[in-house]
């Protein structure tokens, strides 16, 4: 299931996110600007939710991890906005 950082090194519950997202594949950089660019895979998606379920940051439930990985995604874009 991949690596997970230690909870001192995750700073914010969006950055958690952003590191599962990028983890399971299902977000990447613009190499240039360094904004996150939604990767459109439904696998590498389903793979950051099931990280949120089953191995959530502490104190947050499940449900609220998995909220969180969503939230995330729907404010991703698949292109970069400084690229347009």
């Amino acid at each position: 299931m991949g690596r997970h950082p230690p909870h001192a090194a995750i700073r914010t519950l969006r950055g958690w996110a952003i590191y599962v997202l990028q983890d399971a594949g299902a977000i990447h950089e613009c190499e240039e600007h360094g904004w996150a660019k939604d990767r459109a895979d439904p696998h590498a998606r389903e793979h950051a939710l099931d990280i949120a379920r089953q191995v959530p940051p502490y104190g947050l439930s499940p449900d609220q991890a998995v909220a969180e990985i969503r939230e995330v995604l729907d404010s991703t874009g698949d292109t970069c906005p400084e690229c347009e």
